[in-house]
């Protein structure tokens, strides 16, 4: 590990962030000197984050608390287009209301990782579509397109890859480089930023960027990468059996959230709290030297501290009062996710099936069987075998409240409506 004299790159090296440097040497000096500019790009296919892309939102909060100021580029002209990389087929293209929707949810989650405004380390949120949307086509193949050539573009993993496996790459994401590429070199230009930081599948985009910066501006600028996470047992960060584990409330809630890093596997309870929390590393240390039945604790501090980070320390406690209070306690707790089981619905006969499709505790009712027969769904905390059983009123308490558990750890609230 490279000894580090920056305070910024020092805890991003120390604390496993760093993948890939363009100029360690130079980028080092840099930060040592002064404060530097930073961005990453998030393009908004989505109206919320997930968990995949907590890590580089965690470098913009170790750029913001080392005295640096971040940009945060949301792609509101990018995700016009779609990023190829890592994918075998085009991503849907989204109207411009839809794209803008996506922003002001994802817009919510940086508020709780930084802090914006005016200051010299305040963040900004700036929109790439105010500079690519206004770009004329003569203009960019003119001023833009002479400095690639087909022969490095066909060299990069996200063309390669989609090739290599005979899928179609469409030209218009094929211009997705490029546009990339001047975004680093417009905000070069525009806010002396000098940084693009991303996951380890931007390095190529990167590149791009600092080599268009310098032809264009005859700027220096730097790039910085973190690996792209997996778990101990090869599972992509951010997708679980029931879905994307999403950064917003509203498609995660807190406790659901909890819950995710609580169920981390032993492998990786160090590694992820030097990168998902703001813990010491000499307190970490001491987490991850834990074994057998200890562990649990650290996984606890763990979640306690990932969901403090997001969605404040209160919603935090409550997540992890909830979890004492049905795991180790036995008892319903209100504060377990809940839907709302409409009057016609349970009069019309509500089957398990339905009742599992319905909380999304299972995609299909034919997965929701495959759960009944594997043993795995219970209904107030009992065993359900028969996938014809239909609810009754006596499933539910005296407050109209049932709970329906897949697993040892997802439950759901039936809550009749009133």
């Amino acid at each position: 590990m490279p000894n580090f004299q920056s305070d910024f790159l020092n805890i991003l090296s120390s604390r496993g962030f760093i993948h890939q440097c363009s100029d360690e040497t130079a980028l080092d000096e840099k930060f040592k000197n002064g404060p530097v500019t930073a961005y990453i790009g998030f393009d908004c296919t989505a109206p919320s984050l997930h968990v995949g892309s907590l890590l580089p939102i965690m470098m913009l909060y170790w750029l913001q608390q080392s005295g640096s100021k971040p940009i945060v580029l949301m792609g509101g002209g990018t995700t016009q287009i779609g990023d190829p990389s890592g994918k075998d087929a085009s991503r849907q293209l989204l109207t411009s209301e839809v794209i803008n929707e996506n922003k002001a949810g994802i817009r919510q989650v940086f508020d709780k990782f930084l802090t914006f405004g005016d200051g010299a380390s305040d963040a900004q949120m700036i929109d790439n579509a105010d500079w690519l949307m206004g770009l004329k086509y003569i203009d960019v193949l003119r001023t833009i397109g002479r400095h690639f050539t087909i022969n490095r573009m066909l060299s990069f993993d996200s063309v390669k890859l989609r090739l290599e496996r005979e899928q179609p790459l469409t030209f218009l994401e094929f211009n997705y480089m490029i546009l990339q590429a001047y975004d680093f070199a417009e905000l070069a230009n525009s806010s002396d930023c000098s940084l693009q930081m991303g996951g380890s599948d931007q390095w190529g985009n990167i590149v791009n960027g600092i080599d268009l910066g310098r032809r264009l501006y005859n700027k220096e600028l730097y790039g910085l990468t973190a690996p792209l996470l997996t778990t101990s047992s090869g599972a992509k960060m951010g997708k679980t059996a029931d879905g994307a584990v999403w950064l917003n409330a509203e498609q995660r809630s807190p406790y659901e959230y909890w819950q995710y890093w609580r169920n981390t596997e032993d492998a990786d309870v160090g590694r992820f709290l030097k990168l998902f929390t703001t813990l010491p590393l000499e307190e970490i240390v001491k987490l991850e030297a834990l074994e057998g039945a200890e562990i649990n604790e650290a996984k606890k501090i763990l979640a306690l501290e990932a969901t403090k980070l997001l969605h404040g320390e209160p919603a935090a406690l409550l997540a992890a009062q909830t979890a004492k209070t049905t795991f180790e306690e036995g008892s319903l707790s209100e504060n377990l996710p809940q839907i709302t089981i409409k009057q016609n619905q349970f009069e019309d006969g509500l089957g398990i099936l339905g009742a599992l499709t319905l909380s999304e505790l299972a995609k299909s009712n034919g997965e929701a069987r495959r759960h009944i027969k594997g043993g795995a769904i219970k209904l107030n905390d009992e065993r359900v075998s028969d996938d014809g059983l239909v609810l009754k009123e006596a499933d539910f308490n005296d407050e109209g409240v049932a709970k329906l558990s897949f697993g040892k750890k997802n439950h759901i609230l039936l809550v009749l409506e009133k």
